[in-house]
């Protein structure tokens, strides 16, 4: 039985994630920082483990009996020079670390479209895309399944529009709602098609109607 674990929980994209395991009768537990936060954001039916991705001991128990894990985690706007490096890339590094020494079946991370753009105007933010994309190659060394989400612009609101997803480095601009990310992770839980695979995600209103396992098979 599936039982995922969600780091990042209380953010913009993790809580909805969380909510949408929790629509599917999937157990949650959710590292957070503060737990009376956390009670006031997040369903009742979730387990809350606190933790912080920077204190890797804190994750072996927060972690517990889980068997997949899912990172929305990211650097807060700031003007702390270290946050992304901090959070984006060693975080990133002590979950995977984490996950490898509980043996998680699947570790799905949220990035971002572009990473692999020194050059984008978001670099100017303490090189964030860079160190997201140093967090993904740590992933994919890591020898542990793998799904890697790359979404474009994030909008806070749902809308209709169907999904794109393609191949790592061939989207760079375009925007989603943040449920279809959550739902996009989720599924590559379920989709063998989506293993060990980087996908880049948009939303257009003319994209053609495809299930979720077409989307994951079309990327290579």
């Amino acid at each position: 039985m599936v039982k995922a674990f969600v780091a990042g929980a209380t953010g913009n994209t993790g809580w909805r994630i969380v909510q949408q395991l929790v629509e599917r009768d999937i157990p949650v537990r959710a590292l957070v920082r503060d737990l009376k936060s956390a009670q006031e954001i997040l369903p009742p039916e979730v387990e809350l483990v606190v933790g912080d991705v920077l204190k890797p001991q804190s994750l072996l128990d927060a972690i517990g009996d889980s068997t997949v894990l899912l990172s929305a985690t990211g650097a807060a706007p700031s003007f702390n020079p270290l946050g992304p490096y901090s959070v984006d890339y060693i975080g990133t590094k002590n979950l995977v670390n984490a996950a490898k020494a509980k043996q998680i079946e699947q570790f799905v991370m949220v990035s971002s479209l572009c990473t692999s753009k020194l050059l984008h105007p978001l670099n100017l933010f303490f090189l964030i895309l860079v160190w997201k994309k140093q967090a993904e190659a740590y992933l994919k060394a890591s020898g542990l399944k793998y799904t890697i989400v790359r979404p474009g612009g994030l909008k806070n609101e749902d809308n209709d529009d169907r999904i794109v997803m393609s191949a790592a480095d061939t989207l760079f601009e375009g925007s989603l709602p943040r449920t279809k990310v959550a739902q996009v992770c989720i599924e590559s839980l379920y989709d063998a098609a989506a293993g060990n695979k980087i996908v880049e995600i948009v939303a257009r209103p003319d994209a053609p109607e495809q299930s979720f396992n077409e989307l994951f098979a079309s990327v290579a």
